[in-house]
């Protein structure tokens, strides 16, 4: 991160835009800098990945891998969270995440968010309460590309 400091850099982030200051406080003490470079893959589809990000700088590529190539779901950039399976605590991960150009980001260890919730159950509904939302876009986000692969239009365009 530049000059600013963690706590200036999550408060201009939109996944804390609800948070009281004491749970911003929080996660802010939770948070350490991490950074990828370009072609770097965060994490594979089906690793045990248990950290949770929050990007600030650059864009991410969440894929699919196909024994012939590789399918992407979603572009993700600053201001976008990555990795929110990481509560789910030894699932894998749904998805290949790799850095399209050099990313500056907060991660968060996802057990010690979890302890974090149990010792404080009104930021634990805060975060599980912002987690469903980025669920829920991935969610939309893969089903749009399923439409777009299989609709009858993209057929008779050729793909």
């Amino acid at each position: 991160m530049t000059k600013q400091t963690r706590l200036e850099v999550l408060r201009m982030h939109p996944f804390v835009e609800e948070f009281a200051p004491a749970h911003l406080a929080r996660l802010e003490a939770l948070a350490r800098e991490v950074h990828f470079v370009r072609d770097q893959v965060v994490f594979h589809e089906g690793d045990e990945c248990h950290d949770f990000f929050l990007l600030v700088k650059g864009r991410v590529a969440l894929e699919i891998e196909e024994p012939d190539h590789t399918l992407r779901v979603q572009t993700l950039t600053g201001g976008d969270e990555l990795g929110w399976s990481a509560l789910l605590m030894g699932r894998g991960k749904h998805f290949q995440a790799r850095a399209l150009e050099d990313v500056e980001a907060l991660a968060f260890d996802g057990a010690e968010l979890l302890a974090a919730c149990g010792d404080d159950t009104a930021f634990g509904y805060a975060l599980m309460y912002r987690m469903l939302g980025i669920v829920s876009e991935r969610l939309q986000a893969t089903r749009l590309q399923v439409h777009d692969m299989y609709s009858p239009v993209a057929k008779r365009a050729g793909n």
